[in-house]
């Protein structure tokens, strides 16, 4: 494919315009009625827009935010499949290929961010493991001190 914009030339945007083409196939497969299956198809599309978006923005804060925006939706989009997992609209071998390429999309976009937000610090996605209350408190406390530099 010919190159016209420079959001063609990053990796991530390929990721997620692919990820786009299989929730595609997966809705036009799937005839049963679902909110999470609208909203997969929402997520899923906000996530090339969003980094085709930003990837245009001059800004290192303006090109941060949509990439943030990217990053939420990639997330949004595996809470969509465990939804759909659970009530058995998809199964389990679908997801796992699936959550396997958000999770690469969303090291990308984290890679990206650390590149260009101030606060990428904050970003736990490529660390395993939940966070426990004292992990909430500390970065409550970074956004505080952030706040009064």
């Amino acid at each position: 494919m010919k190159i016209y914009f420079d959001h063609e030339k990053l990796n991530v945007y390929h990721e997620a315009i692919s990820f786009c083409a299989w929730v595609a196939d997966f809705l036009a497969a799937t005839s049963a009625k679902a909110a999470a299956k609208d909203q997969l198809d929402r997520a899923s599309t906000s996530i090339p827009l969003n980094i085709a978006e930003g990837n245009g923005k001059f800004s290192a804060k303006d090109r941060s935010r949509y990439l943030e925006v990217a990053r939420g939706s990639a997330l949004e989009c595996a809470a969509c499949l465990d939804v759909l997992r659970v009530r058995k609209l998809v199964t389990e071998q679908q997801v796992e290929k699936q959550k396997e390429k958000l999770a690469r999309i969303v090291q990308m976009l984290i890679g990206l961010l650390k590149k260009f937000s101030e606060r990428a610090c904050i970003l736990r996605e490529d660390e395993p493991g939940y966070w426990s209350g004292r992990d909430r408190d500390q970065e409550h406390e970074h956004d505080q001190d952030q706040e009064h530099e």
